[in-house]
């Protein structure tokens, strides 16, 4: 069994208001397992850490912000991707605030099916009309190919959430097209009917979108983890109670059962904004495994404030 979690920690966090959290599996897993690798960052990286752990185990290639999820993503909906370059275009909502532009989560957006092929439709000319292909694959995910998306640097979509969108716009030159395909998007968008009925609506009208996952598909080399990201919702929301009632259910539940494992392969990645740690079943000698079992360790709450 290997378990990758996401949002483990993020540096908002009220640690302080969460000293009450206890997570009593991962405090036993942590105090008999072994920290296999830590991969350090900076919460500024555009691939967050829990992306760089996932393309590590998938045996992928690629620098900050240039692993190809859009084209594994495309292929899990059927596209066939074949040799072209892909990126995942998120349908979004920018909000106009008094001093920066951020962009809210879009699960939010409740954007069902048929709005979404219809603005889809409504945008769709902008950028055939200049030599891309884009592909319609769910509510929430369009894919795009181009060749230009070969070796673009995007920042993933999960580091932008709630945030100012300026600090992830990028400097590179190849992004200058997809800014003015951004301002092409967003003015076709501004009056659509249907912006206006989901307004009327009390739902918030679809006025842009974010690129990330650029790139040319790669073959996976490695045994993928199993993802648990129940932590990432209340995470990006801010909700530190929520947070810390699915940290407690994590516990309870996969971590309980990661710690019962006898499996010499089992490992436990724990993933923040800046770092993540692979924890491995340590296998010394008795008298060092008795050892390491009643060294005295911190809490697991301080483990997490690390990440």
């Amino acid at each position: 069994m290997q378990l990758l979690i996401p949002f483990a920690a993020l540096r908002a966090a009220p640690w302080a208001e969460l000293s009450e959290l206890r997570l009593p599996h991962l405090q036993a897993l942590l105090g008999r397992w072994t920290l296999a690798a830590r991969d350090e960052a900076d919460e500024l990286s555009l691939s967050p850490p829990h992306e760089r752990a996932l393309a590590l185990a998938l045996g992928w290639q690629g620098s900050d912000g240039r692993l190809p999820w859009a084209a594994r993503a495309a292929a899990a909906d059927g596209i066939d991707v074949g040799d072209l370059a892909w990126g995942l275009l998120t349908p979004a909502h920018w909000h106009l605030g008094t001093d920066q532009v951020s962009l809210i989560d879009p699960a939010g957006l409740m954007l069902d099916e048929s709005t979404s092929r219809a603005l889809f439709a409504a945008v769709q000319d902008l950028f055939t009309s200049q030599g891309w292909l884009l592909v319609w694959g769910s509510a929430l995910r369009w894919y795009a190919a181009h060749e230009s998306l070969a070796e673009l640097p995007c920042a993933a979509l999960d580091r932008v959430i709630g945030r100012n969108v300026d600090r992830w716009l990028g400097h590179d030159p190849g992004l200058r097209a997809i800014r003015r395909l951004q301002s092409e998007v967003q003015m076709v968008l501004h009056s659509h009917p249907l912006n206006e009925v989901r307004e009327a609506q009390g739902l918030l009208p679809v006025n842009s979108f974010w690129l990330s996952g650029c790139g040319t598909a790669q073959p996976v080399a490695g045994t993928p983890p199993t993802v648990d990201d129940r932590l990432h919702a209340p995470a990006l929301a801010s909700d530190w109670a929520g947070w810390a009632r699915a940290w407690e259910t994590l516990d309870e539940g996969p971590i309980r059962a990661l710690l019962a494992t006898a499996s010499a392969d089992a490992s436990l990645t724990l993933c923040g904004e800046r770092t993540a740690a692979r924890y491995e079943p340590a296998s010394p000698g008795l008298l060092a495994g008795l050892v390491q079992r009643l060294r005295p360790r911190p809490p697991a709450s301080a483990l997490l404030e690390t990440l």
